[in-house]
């Protein structure tokens, strides 16, 4: 019979193949399903893993998905890494959209470009201040910070509604739930022509660049680790546990919140209902997949936004339904956490032995 036996330490092999193992059970259960609903599995698959890159337009639309996941997920690292479980950055990436649009609806043509700089830092301040809501009532109150700023994406949801549906209604827009389009002033510059990939691809980048210094060449980056893996040691040395948390929660909610900033002044161009479109949620994914590690979180985030992209094709060329997206993005969540646990055990074939629990 098979049995788990507990390793003597963690595997360092098993954490980093881990998650390539969980890829590869996710798509073989991925050709089963096509199959069960009488779809071709290779076409399938096509969509999902070749569809994506097989062009230079394809390349930068899978960049243009990637970018709020990528950003997003390096602010939940921090925030992970700190034993702090931020499950709303959904609703800071909805703020950032919100107050970035404000902004956004306050230029005209004789606005110069210094307005895209005003809507970045409206997003970013935005999703901080939304986060910070989360970060006070766990530390004035105790309250569950998995609690507070789930709640919340539900509240940022339905203040974005009555903005769209009420004050912000483009009236010209024939009756339809949205503001009006930005100004071109207002709107991200695009790295080329003919391509809707944007500066914000070579800011998540430079953000990837900053976390990696933050985390593992700074004393600070050191502190909010410590805070994580051992509260009672941060304690000794004197790192505030108070501070971590702020930090934590302020550093994810800006991430997100610039995420969503790009997002409204760069492919959208205005707000409307379908601003949320998961990525707050896909970005948990993300960093857990990329081993809350910037350079592994580059990479699970093109993966990411690859089921994004396939999910689309496979529901417009296939017939399948809009969920695929979804059934890939938590099919992959939860063989990484069965894989995970060879980290930890060995699997060995035989009888256990007589007295052991």
């Amino acid at each position: 019979m098979l049995r788990l036996e507990p390793r003597p330490q963690a595997s360092r092999a098993w954490t980093y193949a881990s998650p390539l193992l969980a890829l590869a059970v996710t798509v073989l259960i991925g050709v089963a399903l096509f199959a069960a609903l009488g779809k071709d599995p290779v076409r399938g698959l096509q969509m999902f893993f070749w569809e994506p890159m097989k062009s230079a337009y394809a390349m930068g639309e899978l960049m243009v998905k990637a970018t709020p996941l990528l950003l997003i997920a390096l602010g939940l690292a921090v925030c992970f890494r700190s034993n702090v479980w931020n499950i709303g950055a959904e609703g800071q990436f909805i703020l950032g959209a919100v107050c970035a649009g404000g902004v956004a609806l306050l230029a005209d043509k004789d606005s110069g470009r210094w307005i895209v700089l005003a809507v970045l830092l409206a997003g970013t301040l935005g999703g901080m201040a939304w986060a910070g809501l989360t970060a006070w009532l766990r530390d004035r109150f105790n309250a569950s910070e998995i609690l507070v700023s789930l709640m919340l994406v539900y509240v940022a949801t339905m203040l974005l509604g009555y903005l769209v549906y009420g004050p912000w209604k483009d009236p010209g827009g024939y009756n339809f739930p949205q503001t009006k389009t930005f100004e071109a002033v207002t709107q991200i510059p695009r790295l080329m022509s003919g391509s809707r990939v944007s500066v914000g691809l070579l800011i998540a980048l430079a953000c990837a660049v900053g976390l990696w210094v933050f985390l593992f060449r700074t004393r600070a980056g050191f502190a909010q680790q410590v805070g994580g893996l051992a509260p009672d040691a941060a304690r000794y040395a004197g790192f505030s546990s108070r501070k971590a948390l702020w930090v934590a929660l302020l550093t994810s909610g800006g991430a997100a919140g610039l995420a969503g900033a790009l997002e409204v002044a760069g492919p959208i161009g205005q707000l409307t209902p379908y601003v949320p479109a998961g990525y707050g949620f896909a970005a948990i994914i993300v960093a857990f997949v990329g081993r809350l590690h910037p350079a592994g979180m580059v990479l699970s985030a093109i993966l990411m936004s690859m089921f994004y992209i396939g999910g689309e094709l496979a529901q417009s060329r296939m017939g399948l339904p809009k969920s695929i997206t979804g059934v890939f993005q938590g099919l992959l969540l939860f063989c990484l956490l069965a894989c995970d646990t060879l980290v930890n055990y060995r699997i060995r074939w035989g009888h256990a032995r007589k007295g052991a629990v």
